[in-house]
């Protein structure tokens, strides 16, 4: 029985320049990450201490994405026949992973000093997250164009986001410690951050483990796929209908098409091909074609 395989290749603009972004965000969130452990020590701030664990998983996030790109961009081959591409979605899986662990954990350290807060250097702590702050936005403005297309990129930019909104909420704690000596500012400021995080996180999760799981996008829709290839002149019938992402920039659907002329079957399947293509930019398709009177079992939609 015939089948036919089409594939549609997309292209990274630049990947050179955006591998070089990345490193220069990996070296200053290690830089801050140094000043703000030893700020965080000294000053007795656990909301520094937090940003700085917070700041050092940025790093880490970065260099888990900057590895699984690289990775990406290998051609298929006999081992991964679809290529690489999903590197980058389980680099995403696991940034957003540990930023729930994070989340969890100065949830965890903020509760408990919540009932015994420490003394804290309020002018050490200001200063501290103000440079933070500076260095959280720097990474912000050399990650935010990969990662508006890249499941991978946006989980690591992600945790930059957070540390940057971090670093804004301990430079309010540290000044308010400073004017008031509110020591109960600190936990509490701790707690906010960790709940900004798991907000964050949790959100992006679910389109993660839907693409893992070989889920259907959700555009389009099965049914609107079915009801294209129906309508395919020398269609009768459409079952096993399976439709997936083989990663974020490129879909995939395996059809069986009912037909009662197999000599016209692969116009037939040119024209499906074409029709998935112009309709939902589905470039991969893999159609098998069968007579109406031998066709297997399935539920079939008539054209």
């Amino acid at each position: 029985m015939p089948h036919d395989h089409g594939h549609h290749h997309h292209h990274h603009v630049d990947p050179e320049a955006g591998d070089a972004r990345m490193v220069a965000a990996v070296g200053v969130n290690l830089l801050l990450t140094v000043a703000q452990f030893a700020g965080g020590l000294v000053s007795g701030s656990l909301s520094l201490v937090a940003d700085a664990i917070h700041n050092l998983s940025d790093a880490l996030s970065l260099v888990i994405a900057f590895a699984a790109r690289r990775i990406a961009r290998r051609p298929a081959d006999d081992t991964m026949t679809f290529g690489y591409g999903r590197a980058e979605i389980v680099a995403a899986l696991v940034n957003l992973t540990t930023l729930i662990v994070i989340g969890l954990f100065l949830i965890y350290e903020g509760a408990a000093r919540l009932f015994d807060p420490p003394e804290v250097e309020g002018w050490i702590v200001v200063i501290l997250a103000a440079v933070a702050l500076v260095v959280d936005l720097a990474t912000v403005l050399l990650t935010v164009k990969m990662a508006k297309s890249s499941m991978n990129i946006r989980a690591a930019f992600l945790h930059n986001v957070a540390d940057a909104m971090g670093s804004v909420a301990v430079i309010v704690a540290g000044t308010l410690i400073l004017l008031y000596d509110w020591r109960l500012v600190d936990p509490i400021v701790t707690l906010l951050i960790a709940g900004y995080i798991l907000w964050h996180a949790g959100a992006e999760l679910p389109p993660v483990i839907r693409l893992l799981m070989l889920g259907a996008p959700g555009e389009p829709g099965m049914d609107e796929v079915r009801r294209v290839l129906a309508q395919v002149a020398g269609v009768e019938g459409v079952h096993h209908v399976h439709l997936w992402q083989i990663d974020e920039r490129r879909r995939s659907v395996e059809a069986h098409l009912v037909v009662s002329d197999l000599a016209r079957a692969p116009r037939i399947v040119g024209a499906a091909k074409e029709a998935l293509a112009e309709r939902f930019d589905i470039g991969h398709s893999t159609l098998e074609v069968e007579h109406r009177d031998g066709a297997c079992a399935g539920p079939a939609m008539r054209a």
